[in-house]
């Protein structure tokens, strides 16, 4: 097959083709003698492999995996995709806390006590969240959480602001702004209403429907590909 004819199955150029292989996404191909690429069978699954798991995992992981299987790491490339489904998983098990959440929330009376046993510092919150504690100074910069100070200028989280930095953890993975999330997060926090935020869950509720099924897809022209490559499989 010619560049053009991997090309016309994605509706993509011959010159992308060209690219992928330069930048290591699909093997290399045979040349002729007078120097044209020749691609085989092989070549078409792997751009299907590849261009099947960017919409499921990001351009970032897809390229990282087709890396990996190119230069014979399975098992670095089975980690980056356990990682797209642990965090897929992660997603969901933390929109469903914030929308069970909201079905009951009343807000958190002013200047009522942190509940000790669910107090934490930036950096107990920080690996929490599996982000770094600069992300909650910007959030707390852009009046997203906003914890409670001691003496000594320590940051204290109680379960409101738990509550306040999961929901904008989720947010924030799913595209909105701090501005947006700001005004989501001071809705919830003074229960003055739930349209924006119920409107926020749904949109990203769908964005992880839409995942999944990416992911599917993407596994599905993995598994096209894994045929040509000496994997081993289970016996039976």
């Amino acid at each position: 097959m010619r560049p053009i004819d991997l090309a016309r199955e994605h509706s993509i150029t011959p010159q992308a083709v060209r690219n992928y292989e330069t930048d290591g996404l699909i093997p290399p191909a045979e040349r002729t003698a007078s120097g044209y690429r020749v691609y085989t069978d092989l070549h078409a699954a792997a751009l299907r492999a590849f261009l099947g798991l960017v919409p499921a995992h990001g351009h970032a992981t897809a390229r990282e995996i087709m890396h990996a299987l190119n230069t014979g790491r399975i098992d670095a490339a089975l980690a980056a995709i356990d990682r797209g489904h642990a965090q897929l998983q992660r997603d969901r098990e933390t929109l469903k806390a914030v929308a069970e959440a909201i079905t009951h929330l009343t807000g958190t009376p002013a200047g009522e006590p942190a509940n000790s046993r669910s107090a934490f510092t930036i950096g107990g919150l920080a690996h929490r969240l599996d982000v770094t504690t600069a992300t909650l100074r910007n959030w707390e910069d852009a009046g997203i959480v906003v914890p409670q100070r001691s003496v000594a200028g320590h940051r204290t989280y109680d379960a409101a602001d738990v509550r306040d930095a999961e929901l904008a953890h989720l947010l924030r993975r799913g595209g909105y702004g701090l501005e947006q999330i700001a005004v989501v997060v001071q809705q919830v926090r003074t229960a003055g209403g739930t349209q924006a935020l119920s409107k926020a869950l749904d949109e990203w509720r769908l964005r992880l429907t839409l995942r999944g099924v990416a992911m599917l897809e993407g596994a599905h022209h993995l598994a096209g590909y894994l045929t040509f490559l000496d994997v081993p499989k289970l016996p039976g």
